[in-house]
């Protein structure tokens, strides 16, 4: 259709602009239920595995799902009441030693050995605490900083609030995948869909398969932190544990950066024991190669076949644009863009 009428072009164009900014502030402001759905889609496609292997040995599938959802309810229930109170007693108790740290800071013969490193011309060490305290017994800061503890309470209720939300999209969409499959199928030309239903259940299969290896490799790091850091007598082993377990979560740079706040943390709490964080440093230096090495190739040889170079891309730009959700992922929509243009593209390039 030509439009010859320049008013009336422009009028379709601006609304056609004003639609696309609409839309644009739709998905920014449903961005966290669309996560939400994202993170138990995700986990719903890694239990789906354990579902069919339960219906290969004969169990019925509801049977199998509630079974699945049951073992996953109580291990969430396991970690709520179990690990949760060790880690906040652990977490209180780490932040009584550094108020107490902090505390014996002050006194002169700290200072006065601190003022011996750096010259008084250049920075009054007795005056900056002095500058502190004050800041401190300010009582408007103190409301600033009661705030920021407040807000911190708020995180950690939509962190609970969410944690409630996506198992229970989890359990729909586990008791209904099979429907919403054979509902995507439908749509797709009868000529067409035997060959997308095989690439279909290919890619679902495969990121099953990652979400289950990357748990395991999380819980792995999880446990023998715990267990290191409590045998070398390092400082909070439950909370640090659980530190390295969400950082193997993420692919890629979690088990680094989980590694580095661990032994960074165990520096500053154990200032006068090098040999604790020395050792912690070379056991994760030495982890980190085993699992790079050795865990990580055996557990996801099976889920997804990805060039290194592409999981490194995959994840840097899931990361950037959906934060952690985009880092899980990245690795296996790479993994799925890999399937289609090895399944489709390239034989009809060979067929031209």
């Amino acid at each position: 259709m030509k439009i010859h009428n320049p008013f009336r072009l422009g009028l379709l164009a601006g609304l056609g602009v004003l639609v696309a900014l609409v839309i644009g502030g739709a998905v920014s402001e449903l961005s966290t239920i669309i996560t939400y759905v994202g993170a138990a889609l995700f986990i719903a496609l890694g239990l789906d595995p354990i579902v069919s292997w339960l219906e290969k040995r004969r169990v019925p599938r509801t049977l199998a799902i509630t079974l699945v959802m049951v073992a996953l309810l109580g291990a969430v229930v396991g970690v709520v009441f179990a690990i949760v109170p060790v880690i906040v007693s652990q977490a209180t108790a780490l932040i009584t030693n550094l108020v107490t740290y902090l505390q014996s800071v002050t006194t002169q013969q700290f200072v006065d050995n601190l003022q011996e490193l750096v010259p008084q011309n250049v920075f009054d060490v007795q005056q900056g605490l002095d500058s502190v305290v004050a800041f401190l017994g300010d009582p408007d800061n103190v409301v600033t900083i009661g705030g920021g503890v407040l807000a911190v309470g708020v995180a950690i209720g939509n962190g609970l609030f969410a944690t409630i939300v996506v198992l229970i999209l989890t359990l729909y969409f586990t008791s209904s995948i099979n429907s919403v499959k054979r509902a995507v199928y439908q749509l797709v030309p009868a000529s067409k869909r035997p060959k997308f239903i095989v690439i279909a259940e290919q890619i679902g299969d495969s990121v099953g398969r990652y979400v289950i290896g990357q748990f395991t490799l999380a819980a792995i790091n999880g446990i023998l932190s715990f267990i290191f850091l409590s045998i070398i007598g390092a400082e909070q082993p439950a909370v640090f544990a659980a530190i390295a377990f969400v950082g193997s979560v993420i692919p890629l740079v979690g088990t680094i950066s989980g590694s580095a706040i661990i032994v960074l943390a165990q520096v500053a709490l154990l200032p006068e024991s090098p040999s604790t964080w020395i050792t912690a440093a070379v056991y994760y230096l030495v982890y980190m190669q085993i699992e790079a090495y050795l865990l990580s190739p055996r557990i996801m040889r099976r889920a997804v076949r990805v060039p290194g170079v592409i999981v490194v891309i995959a994840a840097l730009v899931g990361g950037t644009l959906l934060g952690v959700l985009g880092a899980l992922i990245a690795i296996p929509f790479a993994a799925s863009v890999l399937l289609i243009i090895r399944e489709v593209l390239v034989p009809r390039q060979n067929t031209l």
